[in-house]
């Protein structure tokens, strides 16, 4: 029986591949939209991944993470005295103005840590040794925007407001949504880079005890010291939802992705509804040698979902290739979510399904003496 299901499915090959173009095209299109998406909203908190914090500490009107609220220094003692709390360190995020060797002026986002620990420094290091931090005016610098600031290489040195920055150290960090420069520097030397201002703190990194978790400990310091406290978790959370919440960027992915389904499912449902007009004859005849029709529509739910589930496959397939290529040769965002793949997949057995039930009803009332006419 399936067998001749897939003899009649394949038999007239301009419509079988028709039918596996328009899946495909859909599950590329909600797979390859969904991946730029994801990777889109991945670089609002690049910041967070970079850092690699378990506890971000936090004044309470911060949204995300980077537009952080300024705080006072004296907050510092007040974390690191909370029960639970094994360590506490600062951390700057602001911009900066650099002055390339070229005379060139570049906007970049500066960002300072703890002078001796480093932590919030990312370690993939590229060339250089980020242990020279301390050494003066020394600047640890993310290989993703090099060329904005002229490349330059180790010991190479400009400008950050009019002061000396000299590079010590090329990492490899996540490319941030500002696709700013990044440059990281100790924690006093950022304050010297940065004209006075009273309130300086942006964040205060934070490692519990082992034997507190980090959301019970989040909840303690909030509770203790009056400041916002979350878990690495949390705070993307909270910063995916602002950008969700105050930007079109979803509504403008989501119209591309839903185009995409209604498509495809057009494409695929008016095609496999014409194939079932074609071989209203052979399934009429099928009828006349005894089939029932449950055994007619387990036919073409077969030859349905197996359309599926090829188109299904090559637009998996092209979306595995645009994203392990296109990406690297431009600054494209591109991340593709597991829950995409889930995404696609329900998609494409809503579009065979719609398809089925269209072709189901014209086959089932069919009379096995359509075989006899002329």
């Amino acid at each position: 029986m399936y067998l001749v299901a897939l003899k009649m499915l394949t038999g007239d090959r301009i419509k079988f591949i028709t039918l596996v173009i328009g899946l495909t095209l859909s599950v590329l299109l909600i797979t390859q939209q969904g991946s730029i998406f994801w990777g889109i909203m991945s670089r609002f908190f690049t910041t967070i991944n970079n850092a690699q914090a378990d506890i971000w500490v936090m004044d309470p009107t911060t949204e995300q993470v980077d537009s952080p609220s300024p705080m006072d220094n004296t907050v510092l003692p007040r974390v690191e005295s909370v029960p639970g709390v094994a360590w506490a360190k600062p951390y700057r995020l602001g911009t900066g103005n650099a002055r390339l060797r070229s005379g060139i002026s570049r906007a970049v986002q500066l960002i300072g840590v703890d002078s001796d620990s480093l932590v919030g420094l990312p370690q993939n290091v590229i060339a250089g040794s980020i242990a020279e931090l301390n050494t003066p005016d020394a600047v640890v610098v993310d290989k993703n925007e090099l060329k904005k600031l002229g490349d330059p290489g180790i010991g190479d040195t400009f400008e950050i407001n009019d002061q000396r920055a000299k590079v010590v150290a090329i990492i490899n960090t996540n490319r941030n949504f500002l696709s700013l420069p990044l440059i990281y520097t100790t924690y006093d030397r950022a304050q010297s880079y940065t004209p006075v201002e009273r309130k300086f703190l942006s964040y205060i990194l934070v490692k519990p005890e082992p034997w507190i978790s980090g959301p019970n400990l989040a909840r303690r310091i909030t509770k203790l010291t009056g400041l916002g406290a979350y878990t690495e978790e949390e705070f993307k959370s909270r910063t995916l939802a602002w950008y969700l919440k105050n930007t079109g960027i979803p509504i403008n992915f989501g119209i591309t992705v839903t185009l995409g389904v209604i498509v495809g499912a057009a494409i695929a449902a008016q095609t496999f509804y014409t194939f079932t007009l074609e071989n209203l004859k052979h399934f009429a005849t099928l009828k006349a040698m005894g089939l029932t029709n449950w055994m007619l529509t387990k036919m073409v739910l077969f030859q349905s979902f197996l359309v599926g589930l090829i188109g299904y496959g090559n637009g998996l397939g092209l979306m595995a290739w645009f994203g392990s290529t296109v990406p690297k040769k431009t600054v494209l965002a591109f991340n593709t979510h597991p829950a995409l793949l889930l995404i696609a997949f329900v998609a494409v057995v809503f579009v065979c399904t719609i398809s089925s039930l269209l072709s189901i009803q014209k086959i089932v009332r069919v009379e096995p003496a359509t075989v006899f006419r002329g």
